[in-house]
């Protein structure tokens, strides 16, 4: 245990955002430097309760007290040791992850959790600046050639996990830059991408190659693929939700992953201006969920003269409620940093109809409250209305992987929700094909995917050599704490 009267005599505290005027100026991360030594008295909040229900909050099964324990006193090293022990991508998950492990903690039943999050992103950070994070080579060879496609967290990480294993690992991306949407997707003032490429740094000299522009179906013959001894499908599910109603065809109506990919382009400055940029417009994202909020913040550093945030949902509560009891992940109340910067959020509201000008371009949407009734949401009579909007952004998920292409060359079997099926192995009706990630499991976050992404790869190594060595942090069919 680290401080036995922490959780006591400290209270829960995070790193502030940096001043809204000044970061909707640049594409920075949000959050302030936060001193060391606060740093540590958050750690040594942690109780090492008798058993860790953090763990179980996690699907990659982190060693949390015991990195608490080892901040508190210091010892950043053997840290960063226990970190890297389940997680390959700390970075990602510690700027990117909604953090079910802390909506599991212990001290959060009566007070607020561990600052599990911080902590974690401080360790992997001190780490690099340090030069603790080098390559970790192989012992030896086995001969075997592995492709991964896909290359968002599950894929990189399977290609990590193999490559260290001694296999011959390509991944391929279809995009001009490896990442996926950890590129593309998140915007820079979520997750810099110099922390994506200096991990893609430490891969490539472990020896994992990557090649990019390669739309496997496309550029690559499957047949081609399937000549490896294995191959990892982590292409992510890619099937956006549509909206289907009267005035879909109008220009200046979007989905969310058409929108942010050009804008992270500027951001890194490989464009000069968004093809869809929000400057001086009203602008609409219909969802309200993170990729929701992404196109909130985005659309704030663009310039527009407004912003709404529809949700067809009741407004959640600000604490847990009876529905979602400890240590479940609770539906509440959150602001984001981009809902922090601005805008407006509404609730139990449906989008009816787009409203378009004479030259065909959006002009409104065409609104009505709804309310649940058995399961069903109902118009309430007499609150229509319309909301001005030039730039409409459909944020409202993912329906599974693209199908067309890839997935219907190879001809794998497909589950009752239309993702790719696998054993418990991972192992798709294809004898030497794996899946995982979002394109097995349907759409989740970004820490089971990387858990995905390690445990596809122990069911590669194990097919490939028959040895069972890899970590296994979850099967196929785990789920979430419910």
């Amino acid at each position: 245990m680290a401080d036995p009267k922490g959780f006591l005599t400290t209270t829960r505290e995070e790193p502030k955002r940096r001043p809204v005027d000044l970061r909707l100026l640049d594409w920075r991360e949000v959050y302030e430097d936060f001193a060391t030594t606060k740093l540590q008295k958050q750690a040594g909040r942690c109780m090492d309760c008798g058993i860790p229900f953090c763990h179980q909050g996690c699907p990659l099964g982190n060693l949390i007290p015991e990195w608490n324990t080892l901040t508190w006193r210091e010892d950043w090293q053997q840290a960063i040791e226990r970190l890297h022990a389940t997680n390959n991508f700390p970075e990602f998950t510690g700027t990117l992850c909604p953090a079910p492990c802390e909506t599991a903690c212990v001290l959060g039943i009566n007070d607020d959790p561990v600052t599990i999050k911080r902590v974690e992103i401080s360790i992997i950070d001190r780490a690099f600046d340090e030069g603790w994070v080098t390559p970790q080579l192989p012992v030896s060879k086995t001969g075997k050639k592995v492709a991964v496609v896909g290359s968002g967290p599950s894929g990189l990480a399977a290609a990590q996990q193999l490559t260290r294993a001694g296999h011959s690992v390509v991944v391929l991306e279809r995009a001009d830059k490896i990442g996926g949407l950890l590129r593309y997707g998140i915007p820079e003032f979520k997750m810099e991408k110099s922390r994506l490429d200096r991990r893609l740094d430490q891969m490539r000299a472990e020896g994992t190659e990557f090649r990019t522009s390669v739309n496997v179906g496309v550029d690559m013959p499957v047949a081609e693929l399937l000549a490896y001894d294995a191959v990892v499908l982590a292409g992510g599910a890619t099937d956006w939700r549509d909206l289907p109603i009267p005035g879909r065809e109008l220009d200046g109506i979007h989905q969310a992953m058409e929108f942010l990919p050009p804008a992270n382009r500027v951001a890194s400055g490989e464009l000069d201006k968004s093809p869809f940029d929000a400057s001086g417009l009203d602008v609409v994202v219909i969802g309200g969920g993170d990729t929701g909020a992404d196109c909130v913040g985005t659309s704030h550093r663009q310039g527009a003269r407004s912003v709404t945030q529809l949700e067809i949902m009741p407004k959640p509560p600000q604490a847990r409620s009876d529905a979602h009891p400890w240590p479940t992940y609770p539906m509440i109340y959150r602001v984001s940093s981009a809902h922090e910067e601005g805008g407006e959020r509404l609730y139990a509201v449906n989008t009816q109809e787009f409203l378009g000008d004479s030259d065909g371009r959006v002009r409104a949407l065409k609104l009505v409250e709804v309310r649940n009734e058995g399961g069903s949401f109902v118009p309430v009579p007499g609150t229509e209305r319309e909301l001005p909007a030039q730039l409409v952004l459909l944020a409202m998920g993912f329906l599974g992987p693209q199908k067309k292409g890839l997935i219907e060359d190879l001809g794998v079997e497909l589950d009752a929700r239309g993702n790719v099926a696998r054993d418990k192995a991972f192992k798709t009706s294809l004898d030497n094909v794996f899946v995982a990630g979002d394109m097995g499991r349907g759409q989740s976050l970004i820490v089971w995917a990387i858990a995905e992404g390690r445990s596809a790869a122990a069911g590669v190594d194990a097919y490939l050599t028959g040895r069972d060595v890899l970590p296994r942090p979850i099967a196929p069919t785990d789920r979430p704490i419910a």
